[in-house]
């Protein structure tokens, strides 16, 4: 007579036998290779920590990394000072000036996301490059720095294996519309509603 941790188990297995006939039919519809665009969005934590995790797996794989960081630069990041140590593998660039409600200069503000997208163009034509990180583009285009179209136009134009992740808050529904992956990072808990200071390490 079988036990009931028996019966749990051989359940388990029937559940992933038949599980994994379904992957695998997924897996085989699935053979087309081209680069991706990707957005992690929302209001939760992660979006540029999962931006930059592609990047050191992309840099695993031997690829070339263009970063465009829009807004940050005031202060330099544990990202920054890390993948600047691979200048070789990285051309890292950080044209912010700091959050909106700390510049408050819109027309400044306005002036180095165009100029930040210029550098983006150049990774954007660049067939040696295999992935671009624009991180917090989505806050360059909410408070419209940029063109949305133009922007689109440009992403879409670039090379056919070229992958590009976009990050921040605010996404806009165009860009939603012509993505192959997006992500919406919510809420559930955060350090800094206790009163506890963003950190090295965890924050930036």
């Amino acid at each position: 007579m079988s036990t009931p941790e028996e019966n749990i188990n051989t359940r388990h297995q029937r559940r992933m036998e038949r599980k994994k006939i379904l992957m695998d039919d997924k897996i085989a519809a699935a053979q087309r290779r081209t680069g991706v665009l990707v957005i992690n969005a929302g209001n939760g934590k992660g979006k540029s920590s999962s931006g930059f995790g592609m990047v050191m797996r992309a840099l695993g794989h031997g690829m070339q990394v263009g970063v465009v960081q829009f807004i940050k630069g005031a202060m330099s990041t544990g990202e920054e000072k890390f993948l600047r140590r691979f200048p070789e593998e990285v051309s890292f660039h950080a044209m912010g000036e700091g959050y909106t409600w700390v510049t408050q200069d819109r027309e400044r503000d306005m002036e180095k996301a165009q100029l930040a997208w210029q550098k983006a163009c150049e990774f954007l034509r660049d067939p040696k490059i295999g992935l671009v990180l624009l991180d917090e583009l989505n806050i360059a285009l909410k408070y419209h720095y940029l063109d949305i179209h133009q922007v689109i136009a440009d992403i879409d134009a670039r090379p056919e294996m070229q992958h590009v992740i976009v990050t921040g808050r605010g996404v806009l529904p165009e860009l939603v519309e012509v993505a192959d992956t997006v992500t919406d990072m919510q809420v559930v808990k955060h350090a800094f509603k206790d009163g506890i200071v963003a950190q090295e390490g965890i924050e930036w």
